[in-house]
């Protein structure tokens, strides 16, 4: 006999929705409770002046096979296969990715070039004990092109020093490269790429579309979704989550449940426990921090700029850290096809002095930064001198807790507020905030499908 149970999901990004999804197939009382105005998390998609923007470039790939039929049968013709060109700017240059050694050379210069290749056989002598990000990089592409390509852009991502952040990043993220590798691939690879690597699956508008798509599905097998809902508290009893109070358009409302799978940044839902946890477990989840992120749209009255996807910053001037081309992630975004929309990324921390600029402050800076970048030398034979001046919109997206940040102490603290929750029989944290891990889309997903059979 299947017992069909009430399940409430805090969150409705890709984790929330993906377990909301499975669940309600199961006929079990789904309810989601989301902060936002709109589903979808960080993977949600946004509108100005008719054009849709992704709050960042969020690609759609993966090996699962569960999640890939998934996503196949959510979208249908939909579900585009695209084309990816991406490349990173550095010293006033543009270099290819996959690498191609003769880019690589002419940018660098022969010099330069000699140089990155005697750091790195060096580093292979005397490599460096991997406690730290700087260290696991610098051992495998070795101290110069640690600086050329990595140093800054990773500091403006984290907002603390190369030595302050745990390898544990480094391999998470960049596994399995390193220099002697990335020149092999260029010299003897040639036309070998592999498909990830050039194309990729996107919706035909907007990754938000997927997460839209899902959120109906949920609606007509019965479940529910609650939008522009806080999470006030989480009360528990016995070892047991009893409900959850949320503040929904001004009112107060308790909710109750069998089960309960929280995508909550993990630090944020220690805090919202009633009774408070011991002092130790609130210590712990204080000492776990997240970047913010902050995009500026802006469309421009000319098409095809550049040819790129994105492109990310390597300038240490700059504060950007990627420009996204959103017209060649899909065609459909951009309503008129003789214009093109960017948006200009940016990394900081909540309330900081550049979180807490003004839109106006921000979409100004975007402007000026994109002034100083080359990308614009082609952008500025189709525009003219004055093309800033033929960005007509922008819109800025800011979005707290995007990226778990891994200092060296990190583990620690949350193995302490793991196993302080495990104590709890009736609750799951998953997903990128709710385990504190800088996963991919893919994860996500499979995270909230996991979470749904662990119920199921």
């Amino acid at each position: 006999m299947v017992i069909h149970k009430k399940i409430v999901i805090l969150g409705a990004g890709p984790t929330g929705l993906a377990a909301g999804y499975e669940l309600s197939r199961s006929k079990n009382q789904v309810v989601i409770i989301e902060r936002n105005k709109k589903v979808g998390g960080l993977s949600r998609t946004e509108e100005c002046n008719g054009n849709f923007f992704d709050i960042g470039g969020h690609r759609f790939l993966t090996k699962e096979k569960r999640v890939l039929d998934l996503w196949k049968n959510i979208l249908k013709d939909d579900f585009l296969e695209r084309p990816r060109l991406s490349r990173i700017y550095y010293n006033k240059k543009f270099f290819n990715y996959p690498l191609k050694i003769k880019n690589v050379l002419k940018n660098l210069g022969l010099l330069n070039s000699f140089l990155v290749i005697f750091s790195f056989l060096k580093a292979k002598i005397k490599k460096q004990k991997e406690d730290n990000f700087e260290a696991w990089v610098t051992n495998r592409f070795g101290k110069r092109l640690f600086k050329i390509f990595f140093k800054s852009y990773t500091e403006k991502l984290w907002g603390i020093g190369t030595k302050e952040l745990s390898s544990d990043w480094a391999r998470q993220r960049i596994q399995g490269l390193s220099l002697f590798k990335a020149i092999k691939d260029a010299l003897f690879r040639k036309g070998k790429e592999k498909t990830l690597i050039k194309k990729f699956y996107y919706p035909k508008y907007g990754s938000g579309q997927m997460y839209e798509k899902m959120a109906e599905k949920i609606k007509e097998n019965q479940g529910e979704i609650l939008l522009n809902s806080y999470v006030q508290k989480i009360n528990y009893q016995d070892n047991k989550i009893k409900n959850i109070v949320i503040k929904n358009k001004g009112e107060t409302r308790e909710i109750s449940g069998d089960n309960f799978i929280s995508t909550l940044p993990i630090n944020k839902l220690i805090l919202k426990l009633s009774p408070q946890p011991p002092k130790e477990i609130i210590k712990a989840a204080q000492a776990l921090k997240f970047r913010s992120f902050i995009i500026v749209t802006l469309t421009i009255d000319k098409k095809d700029l550049f040819p790129d996807n994105w492109i990310y910053i390597h300038d240490r001037n700059l504060k950007t850290i990627r420009i996204q081309n959103f017209n060649n992630w899909s065609p459909d975004l951009v309503k008129d096809k003789n214009k093109t929309v960017l948006g200009v990324e940016y990394v900081c921390w909540e309330n900081d002095d550049f979180w807490n600029k003004s839109n106006k402050e921000l979409i100004n800076l975007a402007k000026e930064e994109l002034g100083a970048i080359n990308i614009t030398k082609k952008a500025s034979q189709k525009l003219g001198s004055s093309w800033l001046e033929e960005i007509k919109a922008g819109k800025v997206i800011k979005a707290k807790d995007a990226y778990p940040v891994y200092t060296p102490k990190f583990k620690d603290d949350l193995k302490v507020i793991l196993d302080y929750l495990e104590n709890f029989k009736n609750l799951q944290t998953v997903g990128r905030s709710g385990a504190f891990c800088y996963n991919n889309m893919d994860d996500s997903i499979l995270s909230g499908l996991n979470s749904a059979h662990n119920i199921i």
